[in-house]
């Protein structure tokens, strides 16, 4: 029940924000606007001014006469902004039967009509900002005091490229590096598509690296390229009646030894329970501020029934702060960073490198996404929303039917050919994208389903 809400809650956000993007600007630009609907199908109820508040559905042929109908819908998996002369989802045509009228939709210039479509877009686009602006200034940034490398292994990439463990990180191409989120971000970001000059100090020496850009991974989804001195795997999830349930490991929880030996990434902690199947092994991991001993053991396929979910810092950091204009300026770094790193997954999705399932999510794992951030704190769950709200975009903006952005490439044409495209063809568009978006979503459930397992 506490994902089922939380869920409801941010999909409640994003919609309004992006659908008020579509109503307002349809306002501004003199057009009349049937229906504002949070939720798809059924109509719980509405307020419009002509009928005031009712339950149910309207009558079929009702005229709200230029006004509003404001209602709420039984399915919450999206909304809609019911614009009056444009062909959307509710595939009404009734209106092309009659002249255009002067506050239609197909009666506005193609600046209006683009302004009114990526509304919605913008929308989602200045929450993102506002909020990644906020968490900055209000906030402030935790970055990790550390360049020193924790561990490099054997024909890794970093291996490959000159790295040995201890190695404490002093400049890449040039600029001094501080903090190890300044690491990634010159690694991944800044001099990304460039070969690396890094300059590291090993055993009381600077050494200078000549890193070919070839030899760094593209993206860190399967693994880190560099581990940092004092990163710990952190548990995201633990299997009912599984050995780690057992032995009271729980969400949260962030491993520090294995049989004696310190964690220092997921893949190796994977290795080392893995090549442990059957055997009875030794785990102490961080709770709070307690650290707490136990002992599994992996089943035959040499694992414990957890989902490791990321890295927990546990060295010294430092908190800085922001001002007005400067956090505007962090806020727009974040949302290029983020952007970069939608469409490299989406390449990568195209390509074949990771599968479909893994790079996207549909309403069971937005919901449990949605409860987890809520549980970590306002800032957490805030971050979640921005980053959702943030891909939401990106989607939307996709030359796909029924998406914005192909109505936009519908608008682009017809403002291009100075003629509108005739009904039925906009017709048969509309019905090939919500086919295809029906079974995409489908396929997107059954992923979030068989992850349940």
């Amino acid at each position: 029940m506490e994902e089922i809400l939380y869920f409801i809650i941010t999909i409640g956000i994003l919609v309004f924000v992006h659908e008020f993007g579509h109503f307002a600007a349809a306002k501004m630009s003199g057009m009349r606007v049937d229906a504002f609907a949070i939720g798809f199908g059924y109509r719980l109820f509405g307020y419009n001014k002509k009928t005031g508040f009712s339950f149910g559905r309207l009558e079929k042929d009702f005229d709200c006469e230029g006004k509003t109908d404001y209602r709420l819908c039984l399915l919450p998996l999206g909304g809609y902004v019911k614009i009056a002369g444009m062909v959307d989802e509710s595939m009404d045509t009734e209106f092309a039967k009659q002249p255009p009228k002067d506050y239609e939709f197909r009666a506005k210039s193609t600046p209006k009509k683009i302004f009114v479509i990526t509304a919605g877009v913008l929308m989602n686009l200045l929450l993102a900002v506002l909020i990644f602006w906020g968490i900055n200034f209000f906030h402030g940034k935790n970055f990790s005091k550390t360049t020193t490398i924790a561990q490099v292994d054997q024909n890794s990439p970093a291996d490959s490229a000159g790295f040995k463990s201890g190695d404490k990180i002093l400049s890449i191409n040039g600029v001094e590096i501080n903090y190890w989120e300044e690491v990634r971000t010159s690694i991944f970001i800044n001099e990304l598509g460039k070969d690396l000059d890094v300059v590291v100090s090993r055993d009381g020496n600077n050494v200078e690296l000549n890193i070919p850009r070839k030899i760094i991974p593209r993206d860190e989804s399967t693994g880190l390229f560099l581990v940092a001195a004092g990163l710990k795997p952190a548990i995201a999830d633990v299997l009912q009646n599984s050995p780690a349930d057992s032995a009271g490991i729980k969400p949260g929880d962030i491993f520090l030894t294995i049989n004696g030996t310190e964690l220092n990434s997921i893949p190796q902690t994977q290795a080392i329970i893995t090549s442990k199947k059957l055997d009875t092994i030794s785990l102490a991991y961080l709770r709070g501020v307690d650290t707490i001993q136990t002992v599994a053991v992996p089943n035959k396929d040499g694992k414990i029934g957890i989902a490791l979910g990321g890295y927990a810092f546990l060295g010294e950091t430092e908190k800085i702060t922001y001002g007005f204009f400067a956090s505007f300026s962090m806020a727009g770094s974040d949302i290029v960073r983020m952007t970069q790193l939608t469409f490299l997954m989406l390449g990568k999705v195209i390509s074949g490198d990771i599968q479909f399932g893994q790079a996207f999510g549909g309403p069971i794992k937005i919901a449990q996404f949605a409860a987890r951030s809520a549980d970590s704190g306002i800032m957490s769950f805030l971050m979640f929303l921005a980053l959702l709200s943030l891909s939401l975009a990106i989607i939307n903006i996709l030359p796909f039917p029924v998406l914005d952005g192909g109505h936009l490439i519908i608008i682009i044409i017809e403002g291009i050919a100075k003629r509108e495209i005739p009904i039925k063809i906009k017709i048969a568009i509309q019905n090939f994208g919500v086919v295809l978006l029906l079974l995409l979503m489908a396929f997107i459930i059954y992923n979030d389903i068989i992850g349940l397992k």
